[in-house]
């Protein structure tokens, strides 16, 4: 099996300075060592910045002057990647994402040279190595034989999305289906992403590639998100309505889902109120607005801007 090609990861970094010093050490021991990293200060008020240029010299790092999100923050750093660290392939994590040492080299190990599989991500445990739930791979929906078998031979299981928290992205299908959309800001973000650009090729699950998802509590995004629910009604809308990435009927299947899922946060939340008025707003704004593109959303940051305008023109240098 040929290696896949140059690996460069991206963390996108907010006012976590010491959890960002356990990514970027296990980053540097993978067994499978990546090209390069970048970093996304996505305009943190602590010192991340200058502890990234002390202590950290050789990596990549782009800060930015205003907050971007989460979506702001891995359009940026997926950019950068393509555009100028020649990468063939975005490892793409948080950074609260501490990726165990054969992390990259399971993930490689089951990507290998088909080129049809263009994303792959990782089993995401807590801290006390139980599965996150925040970070449920979903499995492929009437998948055949062949390609089950085929994932299987590679330790993998065929998905149709994957998350940030340690997604594997072939730069050519970034080339071609665009970067994650800024305006998301967060939640639902890699979700859209990933559907994109899995509606016409292959993802994996690769349970022996291991990271662990350091939050703060061990649960779900439906576990009462208080003002946040804003971003997961208006983003989930807008998948609805506007993402190339879901097919009708999926459109229809997501649909129920996230009904069921936004009554579940309801029944749980200490603060019905607060959730009821994000549900407006966000029901509001999913169906009268749209997602601005990227050169818009992302404008005035500087050479961030610049990535992004070239990798989604398709103009990768090195």
């Amino acid at each position: 099996m040929s290696a896949p090609g140059r690996t460069v990861a991206v963390v996108v970094a907010f006012n976590r300075r010491d959890l960002l010093i356990e990514v970027l050490d296990a980053l540097a021991v993978q067994t499978a060592p990546v090209a390069a990293i970048v970093v996304v200060d996505n305009a943190s008020t602590d010192d991340t910045a200058a502890l990234v240029r002390e202590r950290y010299p050789h990596v990549d790092l782009v800060s930015v002057a205003r907050n971007t999100g989460g979506a702001g923050g891995f359009a940026i750093g997926a950019a950068r990647a393509v555009v100028r660290q020649s990468a063939d392939l975005v490892w793409l994590m948080d950074d609260d994402t501490i990726p165990t040492d054969t992390a990259l080299a399971a993930l490689l190990a089951s990507v290998g040279d088909d080129t049809q599989v263009t994303v792959a991500g990782s089993r995401v445990v807590w801290s006390d190595g139980q599965d996150h739930p925040m970070n449920t791979p979903r499995t492929k929906p009437f998948v055949g034989a062949a390609e089950r078998t085929a994932a299987q031979a590679r330790g993998a299981v065929p998905v149709r999305s994957s998350s940030f928290v340690s997604m594997l992205v072939r730069a050519d299908a970034v080339r071609e289906h665009g970067l994650p959309i800024a305006d998301y800001f967060i939640w639902n973000d890699d979700f859209e992403f990933s559907t994109r650009i899995l509606r016409r090729s292959r993802g994996f699950f690769v349970p022996g590639s291991v990271v662990v998802h350091k939050t703060v509590k061990l649960g779900a995004t439906d576990i009462d998100p208080g003002a946040r629910f804003y971003y997961e009604v208006r983003n989930k809308v807008w998948l609805i309505r506007l993402a190339t990435g879901l097919s009708p009927a999926e459109k229809v299947l997501y649909s129920g889902a996230s009904l069921r899922r936004w009554a579940r946060t309801f029944r749980a939340s200490a603060d019905r109120p607060l959730l009821l008025t994000g549900l407006r707003s966000g029901l509001r704004d999913g169906f009268r607005t749209r997602p601005r593109p990227n050169r818009v959303a992302l404008a005035g940051l500087g050479e961030a801007t610049d990535d992004v305008a070239a990798c989604e023109a398709g103009l990768a240098r090195s």
